[in-house]
């Protein structure tokens, strides 16, 4: 038949206690990443703020409108591919009488 083996629990390792001086610390001092003393400039983060928010909704706006103009454009080419006339409608000016 067949061999059977017994797997034995393994004995658990002591965790290390951390430290709590940086000594011996892989990650450096995050002192360079705290903010410095000078005065946070308001004004110039809303405008950039704005600035950035109507960038984002110009791409939004442009991404809308290519997606709807390539969806009109794949119907009017399956119309036309299917041999259908009168696929997209031609504006012709109203004939004039004499």
């Amino acid at each position: 038949m067949g061999r059977i083996i017994n797997f034995r629990p393994r004995r658990s390792m002591p965790r290390p206690r951390p430290q709590n001086d940086n000594a011996g610390s892989p990650v450096e001092d995050l002192e360079k990443f705290e903010q410095s003393g000078e005065e946070d400039n308001y004004r110039d983060r809303m405008i950039t703020n704005a600035v950035a928010f109507v960038f984002a909704v110009l791409l939004i706006l442009a991404g809308i409108w290519l997606a709807t103009t390539m969806a009109q454009m794949r119907k009017n080419q399956d119309c036309v591919l299917s041999g259908r006339r009168g696929c997209t409608p031609v504006e012709a000016p109203p004939p004039t009488r004499f």
